[in-house]
């Protein structure tokens, strides 16, 4: 069984201008629901890094204990990495060239931003997923303004303006397809079930090809999982990195109020999605929970 390690930043912004109130009881909510689900709290497996910690220790959020704690959380080969952000997340300019619609990064804002500055979705990206070791995985949850490609990941899933994931339906039938094709080939095999299930499989095959082609809407494509403006950057990384976020790159949040606590509304819906199903998919929980982007790499 793979090694679990975990990462927990919550930034309340304790006496700056710019105050939030709920991110601190995000860092709780996770750390609970990551207990339950296996993952260790010792000093192994687990960092939290608020900002009512001690301010010269490792777990005070300053720009650089953030990504140190990022390069921990990435370094050890064959584990299951848990990263959950909750704080103010802003843009910068966009330093390398590769957003040249609007020239600005999404970033994330440590609490020692006035001084040293915010950390860039580059940056982020370079610490996160490329320096992911072999045969990890990460998970990584966004509750902050402009978050859509904060980790600039090649590989976007969005719900439409309603709230829909259309392409909801093209997965079910994708699966029905798989599952017709295994179902006919069980009690023996005729050079006529070959035939069927071979039809059958390319049909399936060619549902699922279709998610890592589609393009956005004026190209032809519909909503849903879209190569990104990273694709041609990153895309052969290989990485198995995924992320939910709470807003898109031009989108801005607040702190939310729910069942009388201060609390973030992305991490509070993506904890009540995982409390509906013990194993949900990740379409599902996009679906219950009406997370929008979800991206991945």
């Amino acid at each position: 069984m793979p090694h679990k390690k975990s990462l927990l930043i919550g930034i309340n912004y304790v006496g700056t201008k710019q105050p939030l109130n709920g991110c601190h009881s995000d860092v709780e909510n996770i750390g609970e629901f990551l207990s339950y689900r296996g993952y260790s709290n010792d000093q192994d497996s687990q960092v939290i890094l608020r900002d009512d910690a001690d301010p010269d220790s490792p777990f005070y959020p300053t720009g650089r204990n953030i990504l140190a704690a990022m390069d921990w959380l990435v370094s050890t080969p064959g584990t299951t990495c848990f990263l959950h952000y909750s704080g103010h997340g802003s843009q910068v300019e966009d330093v390398d060239g590769n957003r040249p619609t609007t020239g600005l990064d999404d970033s994330i804002v440590p609490i020692d931003y006035e001084t040293n500055g915010q950390i860039s979705s580059t940056i982020l990206h370079e610490h996160l997923v490329t320096n992911l070791a072999h045969n990890s995985t990460l998970f990584i949850i966004m509750d902050c303004c402009h978050s859509g490609s904060a980790v600039e990941l090649p590989f976007v899933y969005r719900a439409d303006s309603d709230g829909n994931i259309s392409l909801l339906d093209n997965l079910r039938q994708g699966a029905k397809l798989v599952g017709q094709a295994s179902d006919l080939l069980r009690g023996g095999l005729s050079m006529n079930k070959v035939g069927q299930a071979r039809e059958l499989y390319a049909g399936a095959t060619s549902f699922f090809r279709g998610l890592q082609h589609i393009t956005d809407q004026g190209e032809g494509g519909e909503e849903g999982l879209e190569q990104g403006e990273f694709h041609e950057q990153y895309g052969e990384e290989k990485k198995m990195v995924t992320m939910y976020s709470g807003c898109r790159d031009d989108q801005t949040s607040a702190d939310a109020h729910i069942n009388q606590e201060a609390q973030g509304a992305m991490t509070w819906a993506f904890l009540q999605s995982m409390k509906s199903s013990e194993n949900p998919t990740y379409v599902e929980v996009i679906y219950n929970s009406l997370i929008d982007p979800f991206v991945c790499s």
